[in-house]
């Protein structure tokens, strides 16, 4: 999709839409989907970002499905959009059910290793960084978290 707003607008705009999806989520309850990728590079580092919006906490690049899209093409996609980054396999890690917004939320976890240097998109995500997996940065987001430790059950981290 083609980006119609500078990104410097987009960024401003991204923590309103936000806000605005929280409540609707809230007051509708609608069950939605979405995916989140453990990226770690050759050497095992983990790959966490910072978005425009929401809680100021470190997270895992992923987003949400759109009806009926496959959730390994979403992860892959979401990827794209906000790192850049095409990646030539990735292996599903598990489902998570949970609450999101006080929406029921469906997680489809993935894992991938990326040997690119990950470019944030500059609208919805303004930083990523690898850390070892053995020394995550804080604030972790609390479903970052819940996936981080899907990810290391499964015997990957």
């Amino acid at each position: 999709m083609p980006n119609l707003l500078p990104a410097a607008l987009h960024r401003a705009l991204m923590p309103l839409a936000h806000l605005v999806r929280h409540y609707w989520r809230r007051w509708r309850k609608t069950p939605i989907a979405g995916v989140s990728v453990v990226i770690t590079n050759l050497t095992g580092d983990v790959l966490l970002l910072k978005h425009s919006y929401g809680p100021e906490v470190w997270s895992l690049p992923g987003g949400g499905l759109v009806p009926g899209e496959d959730p390994e093409a979403a992860a892959r996609r979401e990827v794209r959009e906000e790192l850049g980054v095409e990646l030539a396999r990735i292996e599903p890690v598990g489902t998570l059910e949970e609450v999101l917004s006080g929406s029921p939320h469906t997680a489809h976890v993935f894992a991938a290793v990326c040997d690119q240097r990950p470019k944030p998109d500059g609208r919805e995500v303004t930083e990523a960084r690898f850390f070892p997996s053995h020394s995550l940065p804080e604030p972790l987001g609390r479903t970052t978290r819940t996936r981080i430790a899907a990810w290391r059950a499964r015997g990957t981290g």
